[in-house]
């Protein structure tokens, strides 16, 4: 990450990141979502989101590890990451798992 000569206070660093995710609330279609994202995050910044998001699924179902990198190629580092993220981060994986339908 590049070195900013401006270093927001972390008060205003979370109005910052409240406001991106109520943008991302207010968006009511997953095109629109996908355009936003798209204009929002560099190809290999959405490259890394989808790897952690496709590995989610696989991991909460108790997957192994090595068998999910062989599947998706997504590193066994990521996938442990994700893993411990799911497990003691804020919520926000297992908030979006509960939404999706499960594929046939």
């Amino acid at each position: 990450m590049k070195i900013r000569p401006y270093s927001p206070t972390k008060r205003e660093s979370d109005t910052d990141f409240h406001s991106l995710a109520r943008a991302l609330a207010a968006l009511d279609d997953p095109k629109k979502v996908a355009a936003f994202l798209r204009d929002l995050c560099t190809p290999a910044e959405l490259e890394s989101m989808c790897d952690r998001w496709k590995v989610v699924p696989q991991i909460a179902s108790g997957e192994p590890y090595r068998a999910i990198h062989d599947k998706t190629g997504v590193s066994v580092t990521t996938i442990g990451r994700v893993a411990r993220t799911l497990e003691q981060g804020a919520g926000g994986y297992a908030a979006a798992l509960a939404t999706q339908t499960p594929s046939p």
